[in-house]
């Protein structure tokens, strides 16, 4: 009697062992072969702001030498768990209608300023507060870059945000962040922004 219920009582926790181990070898296999999470990220700006060359910056982080685009750039970026998937939108005049047709599904834009071309920040505005109330950004986040800070004829961060009237924007999450693409400057702490973001509605 006592041998058979020993024989038993190995039989249950050999099962209950064996059934342990196989869900946390399910689980590692799902951490581990977990995809990061997938977001739709618009670069826009107007043209040679430096969308490209940041674009390319963050993808490769030596940068390439860029041509101003004619249509787009599209580029695939893992940041630290999220994938962005990155779509670099040609800035000229003749292209700006357009690219409305890309909104779809954004989660957030970067916008690009050059922050030394002072004569257009009329027309960056503009066309800033064409998309920031389209219904199909209403949920985006938006990050502006004041790009070429490098430069001694850049403006500052603060008055670019004055002229473009970003203080008064209550009705998305948006950030200007001074960088230069051209050296990696301020690019991660953007990105870092973005991330959290991202992070606080998973």
């Amino acid at each position: 009697m006592t041998d058979t219920f020993t024989n038993v009582l190995q039989s249950v926790l050999s099962v209950s062992i064996t059934v342990n181990q196989q869900e946390s070898t399910a689980e590692v296999s799902n951490f581990v072969g977990k995809k990061p999470l997938e977001h739709k990220v618009l670069i826009l700006g107007l043209d040679n702001a430096g969308k490209s060359t940041l674009l390319y910056k963050l993808v490769t982080d030596d940068g390439v030498s860029t041509v101003p685009t004619i249509g787009y750039n599209f580029e695939e970026f893992t940041y630290k768990s999220i994938k962005f998937l990155l779509w670099d939108i040609g800035g000229q005049e003749a292209m700006r209608p357009s690219w409305e047709t890309y909104f779809d599904n954004t989660q957030a834009v970067i916008f690009v300023v050059d922050s030394t071309d002072l004569k257009r920040l009329p027309a960056v505005k503009k066309e800033l507060d064409k998309i920031i109330v389209n219904d199909n950004l209403s949920e985006a986040t938006f990050l502006i870059f004041a790009n070429k800070q490098d430069q001694v004829e850049a403006l500052d961060p603060s008055e670019i945000s004055k002229r473009l009237g970003i203080p008064s924007i209550t009705s998305h999450h948006i950030r200007i962040q001074p960088c230069s693409a051209a050296n990696g400057g301020g690019l991660e702490e953007g990105m870092n922004w973005i991330f959290s973001k991202f992070s606080a509605v998973k």
